[in-house]
Parts: structure tokens; C-alpha cells; sequence
């Protein structure tokens, strides 16, 4: 069995809200047999804070990043039995990313 990376936005009033959100879509476009190589793999997430500095758009920075993180291998989200990387874009957005089984 292999993996996927996936990166997804999502908005909710909290992080919690925005997984769950992503989860039940990822579900509905991919189904409910598992492997679908997306979020609706996955139980849990960790927060990774945005840094700061760029002039782009906080959306454009937070996927930029995440792209950085996977590349590298970065340990909180270099598993694909293991949590999601979050990263909040601004307020009720967020954007999770990571590798799936598939």
C-alpha cells in the first residue's frame, strides 16, 4: 500500500470545525472505503504555525510552506498513519496537508 500527498483548505470557526469539514468532504468526493489517499484518512491533526515573513498572500504562503514541509520530510507530518499538518491562513481557514494511504 502506498501514499499520497494531499493539502486541503478548509474553513470552520475553529481548527476542530475545519478538520472535521475536510474530513466529511474528503468522504464524500473520495467514499468511505478507506485508502482514498486524502485527509478522510486521517484522525488527527498538528498545528504548524505560518511564519510571518513574504509579501504574498497568507493562502499562497501556507501552501508554499506545507509543499516545503513535505518535501523535507518534516517528522510532525512524515507519516501516513500519523496526523495531518495544519496551518491557519487567518481566521476560520485553515489548511491541512500531509501523506495519506492509498
Amino acid at each position: 500500500m502506498g501514499s499520497n500527498e494531499f493539502i486541503q483548505v478548509s474553513k470552520g470557526k475553529t481548527a476542530n470545525e475545519a478538520f472535521t469539514n475536510a474530513v466529511l468532504q474528503a468522504e464524500y468526493d473520495h467514499g468511505h472505503s478507506g485508502y482514498t489517499g486524502t485527509i478522510a484518512e486521517k484522525d488527527a491533526f498538528v498545528e504548524i504555525p505560518l511564519p510571518k515573513k513574504g509579501k504574498k498572500d497568507p493562502e499562497e504562503r501556507a501552501v508554499d510552506y506545507a509543499t516545503k514541509l513535505l518535501a523535507d520530510n518534516d517528522a510532525r507530518i512524515d507519516d501516513k498513519w500519523g496526523p495531518a499538518g495544519c496551518i491557519k491562513i487567518k481566521t476560520g481557514m485553515y489548511l491541512f496537508f500531509g501523506w495519506a494511504s492509498c
